[in-house]
């Protein structure tokens, strides 16, 4: 199907979903499925469930939020709790759920999208909802059985039935003596920009704000016919609360509001009434969901003036995550947003996410363990035996860390930044620390961080790039052993004939020779001596490695160098050793004779196949000659 058919395929389908009806025909659709007549919290939580849950040890997890939110589960299992008490109709869906954190933790992307979602799930058989036509508020037509019959209502049709007519609606239902059929029952379908279901408002200056943004006002082109402020054809329901009835509301820097606003929308939260200025009260259902920065919020909390706004606020904190494998996806998917056409190096993300991540830890108590370590430790490493428990530890000794820190935001700038100053199509990690320390000198100069945090970050820089030249000489050297694999694969085997004759007190064949000979505990010792094995513990290892390769055959499953981890660093390390010189000299060389280019020709094409371009390879190449000049 071409692209013109898929478009008018997709907004056929839509089209063909609307539906136009009696309210005795709604009344069916109730009976055979009273889901349609949900509050707006329940019909969210639905949603967000709907899309799948799995059960883990640390608790829920929702597909909803896969591949969009990284890093943040307990955030969300806390968010999911409050839709979930608000659904069964607790006290939680009386009181306005309110995100707090630093700028950049994805607080206004989660609620773009649950907006999003509610838009697509009401296009759904399971999402559906039904208003009143002509309805301004898009009101649940149940509200036209009057209040004498609806606890036998519910009973009959299984659902709840909350609030009351809007002025509007009341007026016709008494302009038609109570007929019934006068009014007509239409499904929706929820669009913030065709404005129904979901709404949003940004707090300006406060001389700017006005009541009126949230809950409407008169038309005056109306009251000069009508003559009446109160009468309900004047008023013009054209407020931002008024758009979100039936579904969500946002508010975006809410603690920024004037007290007029910040007042009305706790009054919404608890009594689900709107109050205008001289105008009637009107039912709302709408879930209620702000935002707004930390600092803000410490601010508004210690003013004792607002005790009563706080206890109606469910405040949940959002950090930035704490594990760099979370920043990283972050951040993948920001460059898959921006549709970068430049390259970036292999690491280039992690090292912008070590250096985030590192921006927001403390130092541990333990002063045996370095900010480094525990960057590590959250990552999943295991150091020097730290067990599980002692990781949680270390996650509960500053309760607001991640609360500070450089943001997902300040790191692509500097990433935007240090692809506008390299010279090629290509951004390398030596690139973005290069820019993070004009990034940190510029935030000195501007006076935004203090003394102390402008050196932590400064300090940063060298930590990160410590580690980076580790994993640089690293992936030089490996790409510099011809045939790696099938390299460390022999000498694996030859380790394992070595200690199995070792173990035995075997003699072995020599390949050249042919003659029979002792074991040779050199070639053991210069791989166990790799690992810091002593000679008094050497045995202990060895027959360590053999049970591993005794049990896996046994299985029936051949046993490769890297399936043992201690192993797999020690013939690294072996190997390695064995190339340093040859990586030293065919990356320092001015002229490279024959033989060495032809080496650099097969390092570099080793390279391309772990996503290095010309550009970075020849940069990494450069930048280990240097690193390994020096060693």
């Amino acid at each position: 199907m071409d692209l013109l058919a898929r478009a008018q395929e997709r907004y056929g389908a839509e089209y063909r979903q609307i539906w136009e009806g009696s309210f005795a025909e709604y009344l069916d659709i109730v009976r055979r499925d009273p889901a349609v007549a949900r509050l707006a919290h329940s019909r969210l939580y639905d949603m967000v469930r709907q899309a799948g849950v799995r059960d883990t040890s640390d608790g829920p997890e929702f597909a909803f939020f896969d591949d969009q939110l990284f890093g943040i589960k307990p955030v969300l299992r806390r968010i999911l709790e409050y839709f979930s008490a608000a659904a069964m109709r607790a006290d939680a869906h009386k009181r306005v759920l309110l995100l707090v954190g630093p700028v950049g933790t994805a607080k206004s992307h989660l609620v773009m999208m649950l907006k999003r979602g509610l838009e697509e799930y009401s296009r759904t058989d399971a999402g559906a909802l039904y208003g009143l036509v002509g309805c301004p508020l898009h009101e649940e037509p149940l509200h036209l059985i009057p209040p004498a019959l609806r606890e036998e209502a519910e009973s009959e049709l299984g659902v709840t039935i909350e609030g009351s007519l809007c002025p509007r609606c009341q007026a016709r239902l008494d302009a038609s003596h109570g007929d019934l059929s006068a009014f007509r029952v239409e499904r929706l379908f929820l669009s913030e920009n065709r404005r129904v279901g979901i709404a949003t408002y940004a707090a300006g200056e406060e001389k700017t704000q006005s009541l009126s943004d949230l809950v409407g006002k008169p038309d005056l082109a109306q009251l000069a016919a009508v003559g009446r402020e109160d009468d309900p054809q004047v008023f013009d329901f054209g407020g931002e609360l008024d758009r979100a009835s039936r579904g969500l509301f946002e508010g975006i820097e809410l603690l920024k509001w004037v007290p007029e606003l910040l007042y009305t929308l706790i009054t919404v939260s608890q009594e689900r009434q709107i109050k205008a200025p001289d105008f009637p009260v009107t039912y709302l259902d709408t879930v209620l969901i702000g935002h707004t920065n930390a600092a803000e919020y410490q601010r508004y909390i210690a003013d004792n003036k607002n005790e009563a706004i706080r206890s109606r606020l469910y405040m949940v904190r959002v950090p930035y995550v704490l594990r760099v494998r979370d920043e990283e996806a972050i951040y993948r998917r920001m460059v898959d947003e921006a549709r970068l056409a430049q390259h970036l190096a292999p690491g280039t993300l992690k090292v912008m996410a070590q250096y985030a991540v590192y921006s927001r830890l403390y130092q541990p108590a333990d002063r045996s363990l370095s900010r480094w370590d525990k960057l590590r430790l959250y990552d999943g490493d295991r150091i020097q035996d730290i067990v599980e428990h002692r990781v949680e530890d270390l996650h509960q000794e500053f309760p607001d860390e991640g609360m500070a820190g450089l943001s997902p935001r300040d790191s692509f700038n500097v990433l935007t930044q240090a692809l506008g100053l390299t010279s090629v199509p290509c951004v390398t990690p030596i690139d973005v620390l290069r820019t993070f320390r004009v990034f940190v000198a510029e935030r000195k100069f501007l006076g935004i961080q203090r003394p102390e945090e402008w050196k932590a970050l400064d300090d940063a820089i060298g930590v990160v790039r410590q580690e980076y030249d580790r994993l640089v000489k690293e992936t030089v050297m490996e790409a510099f052993v011809h045939a790696f694999e099938d390299s460390a694969q022999s000498l694996f085997a030859r380790y394992l004939d070595e200690a199995e004759a070792f173990i035995r007190k075997d003699r072995l064949r020599d390949p050249v020779t042919g003659e029979l000979r002792q074991a040779d505990e050199k070639l053991l010792r210069q791989v166990e001596d790799q690992l810091g094995v002593s000679e008094s513990s050497a045995r202990g290892f060895r027959d360590e490695i053999l049970v591993a390769v005794g049990a896996a055959a046994r299985r029936g499953e051949p046993i490769r160098w890297r399936d043992h981890p201690r192993m797999e660093q020690a013939i690294k390390q072996q190997l390695f050793q064995d190339v340093r010189n040859l990586v030293r000299t065919a990356t320092t060389v001015r002229n490279p004779d024959p033989a060495q280019e032809a080496k650099l020709a097969d390092v570099k094409e080793a390279l391309g196949g772990q996503g290095y371009c010309s550009h970075c390879s020849e940069a990494l190449l450069a930048y280990a000659g240097s690193l390994l000049s020096h060693d």
